[in-house]
């Protein structure tokens, strides 16, 4: 049905220092998903610019970004975005606060792509694993008071090295994880940090790591995708 992947692109600095978003956009066409949710998208200081700005991907890309309105110089929340084609009508939006230490949000949009409503939250969880697991309920809480349910896509970092427990363990309840590979460090991968994960309405047929020469510079993250059908 479709093809989706997570990215944290770490502001577009690359592993040699360099901010390069050109670069970004470079390994976000050579993976071609349909639906992309970014972490780290948004400068750190300042107006927390977005360093794929509107324009940049307007005339370099076929995507466009779900507008969230919280910040005028920002595609996202908390440095969450999402990116979807061109052609894909987005039929809602907003971001979800998290429970917190440290500013931490989501968000989640509700998107039609040929002719079928998804449901894609975005989202960066916390280093301490206690925080990550209330800010996995407070997501999940969210999603489940919806009046109006949708196929469910959650992506992102959730920077749990665990294989099955911590906010991994809540997550897998009621939703099934992708078997994406190891993501981090982009030079030598060994952690499961950047996640993909589908409610039981839609069934993962294929899922990778994305370990061009590019991406392995890009940032210190490799970006993960998987391609999804109906159940």
């Amino acid at each position: 049905m479709i093809k989706v992947a997570s990215y944290n692109i770490r502001k577009s600095i690359g592993t040699d220092r360099r901010r390069r978003p050109d670069r970004t956009l470079h390994v976000l066409r050579e993976i071609d998903a349909d639906v992309i949710a970014l972490q780290e998208a948004d400068r750190r200081f300042g107006t927390r610019a977005a360093v794929l700005t509107p324009h940049l991907l307007s005339e370099h890309s076929p995507w466009k970004p779900v507008s969230f309105g919280i910040r005028q110089t920002s595609i996202g929340w908390h440095g969450n975005a999402i990116l979807v084609r061109k052609e894909a009508q987005i039929l809602d939006c907003e971001a979800i606060h998290l429970p917190a230490l440290e500013p931490r949000g989501a968000v989640v949009a509700d998107v039609r792509i040929g002719g079928t409503a998804l449901r894609v939250v975005g989202m960066h969880l916390d280093l301490s694993g206690l925080w990550r697991r209330r800010q996995a309920n407070a997501i999940l809480a969210h999603l489940a008071s919806s009046s109006r349910q949708y196929p469910t896509i959650l992506m992102g970092d959730l920077n749990e090295w665990s294989r099955g427990s911590g906010c991994l363990r809540d997550f897998g309840r009621d939703f099934s994880i992708a078997d994406t590979g190891r993501s981090f460090h982009a030079h030598r991968p060994v952690a499961r940090l950047d996640r993909i994960i589908v409610s039981p309405d839609l069934r993962i047929t294929d899922t990778g790591v994305h370990e061009s020469v590019t991406a392995r510079i890009a940032s210190d993250h490799l970006p993960v995708w998987a391609e999804l059908a109906r159940s």
